[in-house]
């Protein structure tokens, strides 16, 4: 299972509803999108600027529309095509696992007027990726020394979307806090995913402050 599709069962309650707002969602997705390609060895960071080192399939979908996307293009920063893969990761990922049978489809309405959807595990329980994935996250917090990229991967986007508060709310935030700094830094991060983590978190944080001064200046109007 894709880091992408992993991140998104995490980011999701019992419910089938989101755990998190769309903006540490979708940027989440894409930075999982372009953290696959750099553990991959797909792409690469040179002067700043997401590479392509090799077109070769990766085996999973979307995974290889976005190295598609990244190729046709000249070579721009990962903040960049974290903000444009995040504009259709969420919808493609939920249909993925849909079709797949991990989840399922619910429509229903809030307070009885605003209609919503909602992606419960087809099941009624937690889909064993998720558990799995789960695991993995709470062992390398609970554990010290190194950690596998593709765990250590999953830590870092669950830290930058601080979807770490939900996930691991019943650990010690400060053991977490310090625990999810050091995997972070970890010598198991290429550049091009050291890089693409710091520029999750820089995307989340704009479209915060993008957002929030929107608001400000709709209600000043």
């Amino acid at each position: 299972m894709s880091l992408a599709e992993e991140f998104l069962l995490l980011a999701y309650d019992e419910s089938g509803a989101p755990l998190t707002d769309g903006t540490h969602l979708d940027n989440g997705l894409g930075g999982a999108l372009l953290l696959e390609l750099a553990l991959a060895g797909r792409v690469d960071v040179e002067d700043k600027r997401v590479v392509v080192l090799s077109t070769a399939p990766t085996g999973d979908p979307l995974t290889d529309q976005a190295l598609a996307a990244i190729e046709a293009e000249k070579p721009r920063k990962a903040g960049h095509w974290i903000s444009k893969l995040a504009k259709q990761a969420r919808p493609r990922v939920l249909e993925k696992l849909v079709t797949e049978g991990v989840l399922t489809v619910e429509k229903d309405k809030v307070l009885w007027v605003f209609p919503r959807t909602l992606y419960p595990p087809a099941t009624g329980e937690l889909p064993a990726v998720e558990a799995a994935a789960r695991e993995r996250i709470r062992a390398a917090v609970l554990g010290t020394g190194p950690v596998e990229p593709r765990t250590a991967a999953l830590c870092a986007l669950v830290a930058a979307t601080e979807l770490d508060r939900k996930v691991l709310r019943d650990l010690d935030r400060k053991r977490v806090t310090a625990r999810l700094k050091e995997i972070g830094e970890g010598s198991w991060a290429a550049e091009a995913v050291r890089k693409t983590i710091e520029e999750i978190q820089a995307a989340v944080m704009v479209a915060i402050i993008a957002s929030t001064t929107a608001a400000t200046a709709g209600s000043s109007a």
